[in-house]
């Protein structure tokens, strides 16, 4: 069984992310969206508050289960015994970075990464620019799910 994990801060997830999982679905027998936690970022959401909107948002994928974890992204998917990882891409500067990424995992594991690109009308979204935008109040419709907008629009 093909299975992946698709790893991420997903801090707060948003419609470029729910792209990369509709295409993963598609590929992998199963598919894993792990809120992870990364010491290099200050975090926005609670670590149990991203899973709990990932669990939300891909509630209607039959082959997709979501967790967390604040292990190495290499820990993470030995523990559900994913055989790929899932990267989303939106330009080169993400490829430079993501590559680097896919190496190391690869060299200190075995993990294949399976590279997804952006859809061009969703490869300029953020998560610190939604961040900033719904820090200072602004509308976030259109750039999140229904369900990342209320709970940071009303706590819902």
């Amino acid at each position: 069984m093909a299975i992946a994990m698709y790893p991420g801060s997903f801090d707060p997830l948003h419609d470029g992310h729910v792209h990369i999982v509709e295409v993963a679905s598609q590929i992998f027998e199963k598919v894993y969206v792990s809120a992870m936690y990364n010491p290099s970022k200050e975090g926005f959401l609670p670590l149990a508050q991203r899973e709990e909107l990932l669990g939300k948002c891909f509630s209607r994928f039959d082959n997709v289960v979501t967790m967390s974890s604040p292990d190495l992204v290499v820990h993470a998917a030995e523990s559900v015994s994913a055989t790929h990882l899932v990267k989303g891409i939106r330009g080169p500067a993400d490829l430079e970075t993501e590559i680097q990424m896919a190496q190391t995992n690869k060299t200190v594991s075995g993990i294949q990464t399976l590279f997804i690109p952006a859809e061009p009308q969703l490869s300029y979204l953020s998560s610190r620019f939604i961040r900033e935008i719904a820090l200072q109040g602004g509308d976030i419709t259109g750039l999140v799910p229904d369900e990342v907008a209320n709970y940071l629009v009303k706590g819902e």
